[in-house]
């Protein structure tokens, strides 16, 4: 089935949650629509079929939420939502950004979300929903950045937005614990987001920025040889080896192969992480997704690098299965999300 665009709806079928696998197969009949062969994207009817949500800023389920611009000249927006205060009354516009607790220390966590680098966005219902999930569950601030997405904006608009939202974050006065004066800063990320949560990383290292942890959901990384699981995953729940390397064509620089670092980052064109006070890690893998020998490879190459990496390997997950609270793989990784945030934060 190698290069093919056919999916096994049968065998992901037996595996999937019957909820999940519907999502997942609305997404990719939407972006076999979408992709085009000539490496370009129907944005237009990407943007109709992409469910959005505003922000609120009344409560709901305990989490409000607000729109910012973080930067005029890119338009980079981001939503941040933050845990709904105590009292009958909603909050005030001058209340959005009223400083955190300073009785205990909140974290901040600074969300990328997933797509491919082409698809979704801060404003995807999915991925609010998601976001104000690890409001609840972490006790923190979440700050989902709108980061420009591939073709039209290639490698590195993404980096560089992200860059931007850290910078951001971490000028904010009122995301300063009282304890220390500081933004208690994570990264998070699934699929691209993850990708591009650990090249911020990379950048908050060597400028001086810290940050506590990241957190990576099923993180698309890849490379030029075909790996094991590229080969016996291939088509078989959701997504394709060709698939792949369309995203992968769309994002990197025009004539670049999949060895560039943002591909491959620890690959033979990648910088060294050895001797950096690179963020400890939380790598989450689905076992049935295709590039996860790519991710497994990511956690590997992490520990080599003398760098501190927690790896959680699920088996019998598919991507996407965060999205949903249907699975008992779900909520493994939401209880390892809330551990490895709050033993920071403590």
């Amino acid at each position: 089935m190698a290069g093919s665009d056919q999916v096994n709806l049968i065998e992901s079928k037996t595996v999937v949650p019957l909820n999940t696998w519907v999502l997942i197969s609305n997404f990719k009949l939407a972006y076999n629509l979408l992709r085009r062969p000539d490496g370009t994207f129907n944005r237009h009817l990407a943007e109709f079929l992409d469910r959005k949500v505003p922000a609120n800023a009344n409560p709901v389920n305990g989490v409000f939420s607000f729109d910012v611009i973080m930067d005029r000249q890119t338009n980079l927006l981001s939503r941040v939502y933050r845990p709904a205060y105590t009292g009958g009354d909603p909050p005030s516009f001058t209340d959005l950004q009223k400083p955190v607790d300073g009785e205990v220390v909140v974290p901040v966590i600074v969300f990328f979300h997933g797509g491919s680098f082409v698809h979704s966005s801060a404003n995807s219902a999915i991925y609010d929903t998601l976001c104000r999930r690890l409001v609840g569950l972490c006790g923190s601030v979440v700050v989902s950045v709108n980061y420009r997405r591939a073709p039209e904006n290639r490698y590195p608009c993404a980096y560089d937005d992200g860059w931007t939202a850290l910078n951001w974050v971490n000028s904010r006065s009122w995301l300063k614990s009282k304890k220390d004066s500081k933004v208690h800063i994570f990264l998070a990320g699934d699929s691209s987001g993850g990708n591009i949560a650990h090249n911020v990383a990379v950048r908050a290292v060597e400028s001086g920025i810290e940050v506590l942890g990241n957190i990576l959901l099923n993180p698309m990384f890849g490379g030029t040889e075909r790996t094991e699981s590229e080969t016996r995953l291939d088509g078989k729940y959701f997504v394709t080896v060709r698939d792949r390397d369309w995203y992968w064509r769309a994002f990197l620089p025009e004539g670049e192969d999949r060895e560039h670092p943002a591909c491959s980052p620890f690959g033979p064109r990648s910088k060294s992480l050895e001797g950096l006070s690179f963020p400890k890690s939380l790598v989450v893998v689905a076992g049935l997704d295709l590039i996860q020998d790519w991710q497994l490879k990511y956690a590997e190459g992490l520990k080599k690098a003398g760098q501190e990496v927690k790896l959680l390997y699920l088996e019998q997950a598919t991507i996407g299965f965060y999205l949903l609270p249907n699975n008992n793989h779900f909520h493994t990784v939401m209880d390892e999300i809330a551990a490895f945030v709050n033993a920071e934060c403590q």
